[in-house]
């Protein structure tokens, strides 16, 4: 009783204090605010300005709930972005943040139990957002904002439909301005869509931890069933995940994710969707959850599905999301049997003779179109969008520049194949620039093609301080290589370059050489479609840009077509197929204990159909053998082998300038064979002739012997 006494005087005492303060208080705003706040209606003011940010809010929410297209959003969540072939062959898919869909029906009703329990109890008798979960929000913001322990935090208040909404069409970010979009879009929602629609929709674009979407897939990933099949416990257990997938991840976090279990078997019986007795008894038992392996066999070719997803941002300006998201149909100009050749080939130890740390990277475009038939860009464990050097790398292309820089202009202005070019030593330039052959040989004057089969320097630096440094500079812009004022020298030439190219940028170039002076532009994709049928990206048009003549053009495939046969590319000379190209190496040149070291080794080869491109070294560019045959030979030769019988196979409308000079020297040979063979028969003629007249002679001279007695 004394306990009591003094607390009702300390509650009087509060009382009078309070009492006080009120009077005080009250004193001074009429004394001082009162009247002002009365002459100039501050209060109807306020109201006004609430009446108008109301407006300006309804306003503006409706029309962002109107002007976003929600009647797709079922569509979008169901379907996965899908990658079709040249021929418009499903080649694979992109599943992004999604698993397997799954319809309402197809989920357990003790899932829909669950969660219902535990996010949102008036998800049936609501309309896309409730008064007690914003007026506890907006208490949650008045709260963070007085202890100041958030200043932007938005907490609590979402239905399931706003969760829907947030995770389909808005950020992460909780804010204000967020949250105002997403009530008026969850009402948008609410108006399209059931609410079976609805929750179906959420539990398949739910995020269940361990990079599991979906209520399907999570239950495969844990428990090794369907979703259908999920018991009480076990769907108490994936909704218990949802507001925190990677705490209560059941293989992480076992106790913490049967912790949380347990809470929901308890909202379940506070929502008399279960009995205190059955919670019990499961909440005796163990979570039971298990790492069930999970495959998937759609992402087929990685470094071809990233370089479109890529292409798709950065050419179409798509977001990434929307890519993965969105249920796309992407056309693109892949060949399903290169692609699936090209992999195995990266798997085949046979064909990396440099050894098992090595890198590698190969492109295969169509000349005509400049499509990528195929693609892989690198060996070893592939990572989703990581780094592909047949599109990303930047490395020197050593000689493999030198049909672009130096040879295509020099036929264009005036030299010929078999011009006769110095391959001594010498220097160029002020700076007296002095390049060496490999292995430093030097040779008398040479012709043009020999020059390039064998891949000399001197003769190529030579021929750009004739055309001036400038051409060759220019040559290389206008031939898609990413050259820049530091590269306007004649280091350059050769293939010094300040940053380097790209293995898709040479095969580009090199399109030119197949195509008659004609450079395609190379790409993947050719047509993009919603996934309401919608044309997003129309039918690609073939792009091309002249870079030579045609006649420039098939005179460097002529001297090409020696390089595999008669130069540096013979150990990739495919079996049974003629090709032209080149090859290239960046030499080693500070290596004194192997002189015959390089970083960087190339094949490029085409035909009429097909340019393929193939690089070898090491990403940390540690040294290689300079020899072709001890690095790319082995891949380039048996990819050219698989990918030629893939094509249509046209010939080549040029011969190579070996095979010109030798049918020259046989018709030359054929000529003065001729020339003789009349000479003997015109004195052959003239001897016969001259034998009939001798027996002639003789008889009439026999027969005036006998006349005169002879």
């Amino acid at each position: 009783m004394d306990i009591l006494k003094k607390v009702l005087e300390i509650m009087r005492g509060v009382y009078a204090k309070c009492k006080e303060w009120h009077h005080k208080l009250q004193a001074w705003w009429q004394r001082t605010l009162g009247p002002v706040w009365h002459r100039f209606q501050i209060t109807r003011w306020i109201i006004v300005v609430i009446l108008a940010l109301t407006l300006i809010i309804s306003v503006l929410g409706t029309f962002e709930a109107k002007t976003t297209d929600v009647s797709n959003l079922k569509a979008r969540l169901k379907s996965t972005t899908e990658i079709y072939d040249v021929s418009g062959n499903k080649a694979g898919s992109i599943a992004g943040e999604k698993g397997t869909y799954v319809s309402y029906k197809q989920i357990s009703p003790t899932v829909v139990d669950a969660v219902i329990s535990t996010e949102d109890r008036n998800f049936y008798h609501e309309y896309g957002f409730s008064i007690t979960g914003i007026a506890r929000a907006g208490l949650m913001i008045i709260w963070h904002k007085l202890t100041f322990t958030s200043t932007n935090a938005l907490s609590g208040g979402s239905t399931l439909t706003q969760q829907l909404v947030k995770n389909a069409f808005l950020t992460q970010n909780q804010t204000l301005t967020r949250k105002i979009r997403e009530l008026f879009l969850s009402v948008q929602v609410e108006n399209e869509y059931s609410k079976h629609d609805i929750l179906s929709m959420y539990l398949n674009n739910a995020y269940f931890g361990e990079g599991i979407w979906g209520v399907q897939d999570a239950a495969q990933k844990y428990f090794g069933v369907d979703a259908i099949d999920l018991n009480q416990q076990q769907g108490a257990m994936l909704a218990g995940m949802l507001q925190s997938p990677n705490g209560f991840d059941p293989l992480q976090n076992p106790q913490a994710a049967k912790n949380r279990r347990d809470q929901v078997l308890l909202n379940m019986v506070a929502n008399k969707k279960l009995t205190q007795n059955i919670a019990d008894q499961w909440a005796a038992t163990p979570i039971g959850a298990t790492n069930h392996n999970m495959t998937s066999s759609s992402y087929e070719y990685p470094y071809y599905f990233d370089a479109v997803i890529d292409e798709a941002i950065s050419k179409y300006h798509l977001k990434e999301q929307d890519v993965m998201q969105n249920g796309y149909k992407i056309y693109t100009s892949m060949n399903q049997t290169d692609q699936t050749n090209l992999q195995n080939d990266y798997q085949n130890s046979y064909l990396n003779p440099i050894g098992p740390d090595s890198q590698a990277a190969s492109i295969v475009l169509d000349a005509k179109t400049g499509g990528v038939r195929a693609v892989v860009g690198g060996r070893g464990e592939h990572q989703f969008r990581g780094f592909n050097r047949a599109t990303q790398m930047k490395r020197q292309p050593g000689s493999t520049i030198k049909p672009i820089v130096d040879y295509a202009p020099a036929l264009g202005r005036g030299y010929a194949y078999d011009s006769m070019l110095p391959n001594h030593s010498m220097t160029f330039g002020t700076n007296n620039y002095a390049p060496n052959n490999a292995g430093d040989v030097t040779t008398e004057d040479i012709p043009m093609y020999v020059a390039l089969e064998r891949s000399y320097n001197i003769p190529a630096v030579w021929l750009s301080e004739k055309l001036g440094i400038n051409t060759s500079y220019q040559a290389g812009l206008k031939a898609g290589l990413p050259l820049t004022k530091d590269d306007k020298n004649y280091a350059m030439t050769i293939g010094g370059l300040s940053k380097g190219v790209s293995p898709m940028q040479m095969a580009q170039a090199y399109t030119s050489f197949a195509n008659e002076g004609k450079m395609s532009d190379a790409h993947f994709i050719t047509k993009i479609v919603d996934a309401s049928g919608r044309t997003v990206v129309d039918t690609v048009k073939i792009k091309q840009t002249r870079l030579w003549s045609a006649k420039v053009a098939n005179e460097m495939t002529s001297m090409m077509l020696g390089v595999y046969t008669n130069g540096t590319g013979i150990p990739a000379d495919p079996s049974g197929y003629t090709v032209a190209g080149k090859t290239g190496t960046t030499e080693f040149a500070t290596s004194e204990d192997n002189p015959n070291a390089a970083t960087d080794s190339w094949a490029i080869a085409y035909t009429p159909d097909i340019v393929n491109v193939t690089w070898t070294g090491n990403d940390n560019g540690e040294i290689i053998p300079a020899s072709l045959a001890s690095t790319a030979a082995p891949l380039m030769k048996t990819s050219l082998e698989q990918i030629i019988p893939n094509t249509d196979q046209n010939a080549f409308t040029v011969k190579s300038i070996r095979e010109r000079n030798s049918a020259e020297s046989w018709n030359s040979s054929s000529t003065n064979s001729s020339i003789s063979d009349n000479i003997n028969g015109v004195a052959g003629g003239l001897r016969s002739a001259g034998q009939t007249i001798v027996k002639g002679a003789q008889a009439v001279w026999s027969g005036v012997r006998g006349a005169i007695g002879f």
